[in-house]
């Protein structure tokens, strides 16, 4: 999805530190909103889904689904992190992405739309 490859290494005078750190948060920002849109609509979609994503029963199943989004963003922003350290990854492409991704999440948690997967 991101050309790692474009990246370049960051400047080793202390002048300027890597982006690839807040690159692999914004990133993972998108990826984590991305994950929560899409266990919104398969819990909608799916009663097996939905009794699994229910953790609580005073809470029903927006705990499991914010849960796993929550691990998804944490996961995604440490596994970039590392990857992109001292790098400094173009931050365009990276900016599109988590864009498209926030974008996709969102919309996969309108009623109007995962209603028409129930």
């Amino acid at each position: 999805m991101v050309d790692t490859q474009t990246t370049t290494p960051a400047s080793q005078g202390g002048a300027e530190p890597a982006s690839g750190p807040a690159a692999a948060a914004l990133l993972g920002a998108g990826i984590g909103t991305f994950v929560l849109g899409i266990f919104t609509t398969w819990a909608e979609a799916s009663t097996g889904m939905h009794d699994w994503l229910q953790w609580n029963d005073r809470v029903g199943p927006l705990m499991g689904k914010t849960i796993l989004g929550v691990i998804a963003f944490f996961a995604s922003w440490a596994v970039l992190g590392f990857l992109w350290k001292d790098k400094n990854p173009e931050l365009r492409p990276i900016l599109i992405a988590t864009a498209a991704l926030i974008g996709a999440g969102f919309v996969l948690t309108f009623p109007t739309f995962f209603q028409a997967f129930a």
